[in-house]
């Protein structure tokens, strides 16, 4: 078997990937803007270095053969490895793609509102957001971050506390009004997340006994606080999530009792490198919840 020579020319290996994809010398010729006698040419001397040949000159066209079917997908890939590479290089500039799973509640109510000023300070930074219910799998996802709610406790990855996220009563003014006590809760509908022991907890923390909660279930705490402005019920919410609807009187907090059951946290795979763009956005989102911690504003009540 014929040893491969280093240094091939990537003139004749752009010339067969073309040809071989075409199946035609003049279509390889039209894509490559140069004469059908110069990518014949290359190929013949690509087949000459590799002491093989790629292809079976047809009356119309030309045929594979069992080598030139090895190579092509090999090259396909590369070329195209190459070219993506090369469109990030914009205006003399390096741009870096960087994909975010986000909780959904988290990326509506924190994230979205200061991605403006991360896309100023990084222009050259390109954002891809993917939302979750947090549930992910930043392997199979191809995630460079995910921001989860919980106790941060996932051996697999390296996990930063970004936000405290403690939970307490939201709901419609028309509701709000006929609260004067948590005890009356018992005569509202009480909307749930999937954690099912949240409204326990803040019965605990409002010293109630507990009582069967039967509200609609729902997978997003953006969604259910959704129906809670719409008259639908009362939910169990972090409010720190919702301050433009608490500012705007769309929402109302009726009482002060929180029950801490989760942070939001900034989490990325150990086994991952940090890349320029990655280090960028840990430090940043880590700048801006460091300021949201020493300012509250977003927890104040109506």
């Amino acid at each position: 078997m014929a040893s491969i020579r280093p240094h091939l020319p990537l003139n004749a290996l752009r010339a067969f990937e073309s040809s071989a994809r075409h199946l035609s010398f003049t279509r390889a010729a039209l894509e490559l803007n140069v004469t059908q006698a110069a990518v014949s040419q290359q190929v013949r001397m690509l087949e000459e270095r590799l002491g093989t040949t790629l292809f079976k000159r047809l009356p119309r066209g030309l045929g594979m053969t069992d080598e030139s079917r090895a190579l092509l997908p090999v090259l396909t890939d590369a070329f195209g490895r190459i070219e993506g590479v090369l469109k990030q290089f914009e205006g003399g500039h390096f741009h870096e793609v960087l994909t975010i799973g986000v909780v959904g509640t988290f990326a509506v109510g924190w994230l979205l509102p200061r991605l403006k000023s991360f896309r100023e300070a990084h222009p050259f930074v390109e954002l891809r957001l993917l939302t979750h219910n947090n549930l992910v799998d930043l392997a199979a996802e191809g995630l460079d971050f995910a921001i989860r709610f919980g106790d941060g406790a996932w051996p697999a990855t390296h996990n930063v506390m970004l936000l405290d996220a403690p939970l307490t009563v939201l709901c419609a003014p028309d509701i709000a009004r006929r609260l004067s006590g948590p005890c009356d809760l018992a005569r509202e509908t009480l909307l749930r997340s999937y954690r099912a022991d949240e409204w326990t907890g803040w019965f605990s923390a409002a010293g109630l006994d507990p009582w069967p909660v039967n509200g609609p279930v729902f997978d997003s705490s953006r969604l259910m606080v959704e129906a809670a402005v719409q008259g639908a019920g009362v939910a169990l919410a972090p409010p720190l999530m919702f301050a433009r609807e608490l500012q705007a009187e769309l929402l109302f907090r009726p009482f002060d009792t929180e029950v801490r059951t989760g942070s939001y946290w900034l989490t990325w795979l150990k086994s991952r490198r940090m890349s320029p763009a990655t280090e960028l956005f840990r430090h940043w989102i880590l700048a801006e919840a460091t300021g949201e911690t020493i300012d509250q504003t977003g927890r104040a009540s109506p």
